[in-house]
């Protein structure tokens, strides 16, 4: 009995001092510990070293590696090659900024199932003397952020360890420097855990740059985008109807007929809505595709996808459509874009009045420009109400319009920044719009909104709504605000929002959206009679208030 005992002892002992990884477990710690010490190790940050070429050695050497005990070596050799690290006195913390820290997490090193608690406080010892100097990595410009002295390794597929550098540097770059990155669906480590095994197989060009796609969908950012040819070719095509239309109620409703070349006939007829193609509702559409279109909600999901829609890689496509009570099925030509002759619109004005009194002033805020501020509103002030359709997106006249229309200066917004010195970390600071004005506008301020009013939209719509007979009519806004990052993946531009925007008391605006005063969205009807109802709405608001 005690022999098997001391056997059991013996095995047990074994078994907890090996603690076998997975590959996950491996890769997965090797892209924290390889992006913590890119922007927090003061020698790395200088930019003196080969870091890709390190993550590149690091993660062959793991393929030898099984336990955490040889794990923890390795990490503790690398640590120990970087050099040493003086005790860092300016990384006290700063008491004159108003921290925002929901995206601040750094618990991964304490986690006992990876690491030791050696390597935990050399990690914890390099977070307190971090670099606070410039960092190679990341560069400042104004009120925000970019990354730098990043190596492309193309968008094609080579190897694994490149594809798997791509995930790791995109992966690290969200989880320092995103300030949404706590309202993603999927908690942003288990999208680390997930998508490792999806990079590790990865073996042709397509499945690449799918992958890569998905990922930027995890950041559920309506600003987001990943510019690939190639996915635009295998997911829709390079062919589409001669057609161009709005969605409304799972349909999309023709609002205009475009010629082609070969000067062929059309089967549609505007005002026919398409609720099937190739045996897909539309909904169904945009679920299959939404994997790798990212969006920071349901109406942004659609309305990115949505101009896709009638994309086919064939010559033809097969839709279903209602037209005058009935249903018909109509298998129609696809042309490439080059062959399709676009019907020529009027160009709208800049603004206008809606009445023979001149009461009401409309500004399309889409094409009014900052030197025509003036202008207009010196042809506008006397109206009794001024209507901005702000489902476009504006051309920086914010500024300008508080200067005229609001009473006096007032907080519109909390922004939050990233802070370079504590990466994960960011600071909030609140933003004034206008000036002290008694000759400010007294009318009505009447804003339009939906989903495609999107981040400075949704900014200046912020700035409408401190008058004091504001009123924003429509949808909710599309729910992706702040100044985005622009950068490379894998060689292909794509982007994140860089600062995180809210009102004033802290109430968020990612991912919702500006919730508008008076709902209305518009209907298949009302889009196949040419209505306006947003627009129709704001009317009737004026009306009945005057």
């Amino acid at each position: 009995m005690r022999k098997y005992s001391l056997f059991i002892f013996l095995f047990l002992s074994l078994h907890f001092s090996a603690q076998v990884l997975s590959e996950n477990q491996k890769l997965e710690s090797l892209c924290r510990v390889w992006g913590f010490l890119k922007y927090y190790h003061p020698n790395v940050a200088k930019g003196t070293l080969n870091w890709d070429q390190q993550l590149f050695q690091k993660i062959n050497e793991l393929e030898k590696i099984n336990d955490k005990a040889t794990l923890n070596a390795l990490y503790s050799n690398w640590i120990t090659s970087l050099g040493k690290i003086d005790e860092c006195t300016g990384c006290l913390p700063q008491n004159d900024k108003t921290y925002f820290l929901k995206n601040f997490d750094l618990s991964w090193m304490d986690n006992r199932d990876i690491f030791t608690e050696a390597i935990s406080q050399k990690l914890r010892y390099i977070e307190s003397n971090r670099n606070i100097g410039s960092n190679h990595y990341i560069g400042t410009g104004g009120r925000k952020i970019f990354f730098r002295n990043e190596n492309s390794y193309g968008s094609r597929f080579t190897l694994k360890i490149t594809s798997l550098l791509e995930l790791f540097r995109y992966w690290n770059y969200v989880e320092y420097f995103f300030p949404y990155k706590y309202e993603t669906d999927q908690n942003w480590n288990d999208v680390l855990k997930e998508m490792i095994p999806k990079f590790v197989s990865i073996n042709n060009d397509k499945d690449y740059q799918l992958t890569l796609a998905e990922l930027v969908t995890k950041t559920d950012d309506s600003h987001a985008f990943l510019s690939s040819p190639t996915i635009n070719l295998t997911q829709y095509g390079d062919k589409k109807l001669p057609v161009e239309y709005s969605y409304a109620e799972g349909k999309l409703v023709i609002t205009k007929i475009n010629g082609n070349k070969f000067h062929e006939e059309t089967p549609f007829n505007i005002g026919d809505a398409i609720y099937d193609v190739n045996g897909k509702t539309i909904p169904q559409m945009v679920n299959s595709l939404g994997k790798y279109v990212p969006a920071s909600n349901s109406w942004g999901k659609v309305n990115k996808i949505k101009n896709k829609l009638l994309f086919s890689k064939s010559d033809s496509l097969s839709v279903k459509l209602e037209r005058n009570g009935q249903n018909l099925e109509i298998i129609a030509k696809t042309y490439l874009l080059k062959d399709i002759i676009m019907v020529k619109i009027p160009t709208p004005q800049k603004w206008k009045f809606l009445d023979e009194e001149k009461k009401i002033g409309y500004v399309n805020m889409g094409i009014l420009t900052q030197d025509d501020v003036n202008e207009m509103y010196k042809n506008l002030k006397s109206t009794e109400s001024i209507i901005f359709d702000s489902r476009n997106y504006p051309n920086q006249t914010i500024i300008h319009l508080s200067k005229l229309l609001l009473p006096q200066s007032s907080t519109y917004y909390l922004f939050n920044f990233s802070e370079t010195t504590y990466p994960g970390k960011f600071y909030s600071r609140k933003n004034n719009i206008g000036v002290m004005n008694p000759d400010y506008y007294k009318g009505n301020v009447i804003v339009l909104a939906d989903e495609n009013t999107q981040s400075q939209a949704e900014t200046t719509t912020m700035m409408f709504k401190q008058h004091p007979k504001a009123k924003v009519i429509g949808s909710n806004t599309s729910g992706a605000n702040g100044d985005v990052i622009r950068f490379k993946l894998a060689g292909l531009d794509t982007c994140f929002t860089g600062l995180g925007a809210y009102y004033p008391d802290g109430r968020e605006t990612q991912r919702i959206g500006i919730i508008p005063d008076i709902l209305v969205k518009p209907n298949v009807e009302g889009i196949k009679n040419g209505k306006d109802e947003v627009l129709e709405r704001a009317l009737l608001y004026i009306k009945n208030k005057n």
